[in-house]
């Protein structure tokens, strides 16, 4: 059985009940950052379990060694740094393997930064489109531009070191809108959780105030 188990994003107290009784009963946890998962084993409280270290540098050996052991009938768990597994993170390639060997599946939901920033940014998200990180070159300046043309709502996240490039790029890009809407969220569910609702026009200098360390969540209005 392998569960895809979602972690809070920071704030300890959005674990489900059945997300911890999946990691204290599992064989193993899969993992990005065995420090972090072990970390936050501990500050839950839950039974020290094997961690499986996997991440974006893993090879397809090790993605084997995890299928083998589900195949050999062990209980393992998928999770992420933080939130729901596969979103912006390499554990598809796991849920992809077992998917196409018909192995036992389960998913126990829980937070995603992007999700919990569309629903308080106060923007229509009947309809959205999610885009991971933005390109750090090639393609970037197109989807920017494509950006003026998109009638929906639009989230993606930013590193705090090319938040204010970002957003400069983006204000350039829609200078011909300055009144449509955008949302820049820091930290949810963090102590230092904070979010600015501006506009094109205004949000470089609405954001000036606003700390450039933790994890960024755009929402960007019709």
């Amino acid at each position: 059985m392998l569960s895809i188990v979602s972690t809070p994003i920071g704030n300890l107290g959005d674990i489900s009940t059945r997300a911890k009784e999946t990691l204290t009963k599992c064989d193993a946890i899969v993992c990005e950052d065995t420090r972090v998962t072990g970390k936050l084993i501990e500050l839950l409280g839950l039974p020290k379990k094997e961690l499986i270290s996997f991440h974006s540098y893993s090879d397809k050996k090790k993605v084997e060694k995890i299928i083998d052991r589900l195949e050999n009938g062990d209980h393992l768990v998928l999770v992420s740094d933080a939130g729901t597994p596969g979103i912006s993170d390499p554990g598809y390639l796991v849920v992809s393997q077992a998917r196409s060997r018909g192995l036992d599946i389960e998913a126990i939901p829980g937070p995603s930064a992007f999700l919990t920033a569309l629903s308080v940014s106060g923007l229509p998200i009947n309809k959205f489109t999610y885009l991971g990180f933005l390109p750090l070159k090639k393609g970037r300046k197109a989807l920017i531009e494509s950006f003026g043309n998109m009638d929906h709502t639009v989230v993606f996240y930013e590193s705090p070191h090319r938040i204010e490039k970002t957003i400069s790029e983006i204000a350039s890009a829609l200078s011909n809108q300055p009144d449509r809407k955008i949302v820049i969220c820091r930290e949810l569910t963090k102590m230092y959780e904070e979010v600015v609702s501006s506009s094109i026009g205004n949000i470089l200098d609405d954001m000036k105030e606003m700390k450039k360390k933790g994890e960024f969540c755009i929402v960007l209005g019709a």
